[in-house]
């Protein structure tokens, strides 16, 4: 039986949970700590976009501060591979902000090992250090 592709992370960030919610939901945010254009609709079956454009995908939950997800589909994926699905959960931590992270159906296990670095490197990171130079 082969292993399920899913990544699961948890990150704390020293922020507030609505803090958090807004850096990787509003676009003049997400070009603070990312460096590239971004969009997250406030609304389900809203666009979502990151990283110029490379991915994309629509709004599935929103609930500010508390829950954020949505389809995720790369650039470099065949256009007839679905796309697979994202989940944040915020909580609140000592240290500021507890995120649960749940990124699931990968098309192959190539894709879940690069996403599994990528998440570190070019969200939560750069998310820390946005924070963190406050």
């Amino acid at each position: 039986m082969s292993k399920p592709r899913a990544i699961s992370m948890n990150v704390t960030i020293n922020a507030k949970p609505s803090e958090v919610f807004q850096a990787l939901t509003d676009s003049k945010h997400i070009v603070k700590w990312s460096g590239q254009k971004g969009k997250v609709e406030a609304t389900i079956g809203g666009k979502f976009e990151l990283f110029d454009g490379w991915v994309k995908g629509k709004v599935l939950a929103f609930q500010e501060g508390k829950a954020l997800s949505y389809t995720w589909h790369p650039d470099d994926w065949d256009d007839d591979v679905e796309p697979s699905i994202v989940r944040f959960a915020f909580s609140r931590a000592k240290a500021g902000t507890k995120i649960l992270l749940k990124h699931s159906g990968f098309p192959d296990e190539q894709a879940r090992k690069e996403h599994q670095g990528g998440w570190k490197k070019h969200v939560f990171e750069p998310l820390k250090g946005f924070f963190e130079s406050r």
